[in-house]
């Protein structure tokens, strides 16, 4: 299951990590945001233990969603080091984030 990410745990978990971490930047009125919402949840069973794979409520982590310029979702980050690697907006096909991951496990 994905992580749940906060303001509070968002250093620790994501920007502290030497792991690949996944971040999807959603909310609950998103429709396409709901779309993904799956594919996020499958992403996180396959690649446990390589990847970690969490998600920011943008209504309630508005301090994290700012940090990183969220304007439009769904945002998915992909985070390594500390800094953004890659990114994608908008709902997408498992295929394109499983290849995004891929390009940067």
């Amino acid at each position: 299951m994905a992580l749940e990410l906060t303001d509070a745990n968002f250093q620790s978990e994501v920007i502290d990590s030497t792991t690949l971490t996944v971040v999807d930047f959603w909310a609950e009125w998103c429709g396409p945001c709901r779309a993904i919402g799956p594919v996020i949840e499958e992403l996180s069973k396959e690649y446990a233990g390589k990847v970690k794979i969490g998600k920011v409520n943008v209504d309630v982590n508005p301090e994290t969603s700012v940090n990183f310029g969220i304007t439009s979702i769904p945002a998915i980050l992909f985070i390594k080091g500390g800094k953004v690697v890659d990114k994608q907006i908008g709902a997408v096909p498992k295929s394109v984030l499983d290849k995004k991951i891929q390009e940067h496990i």
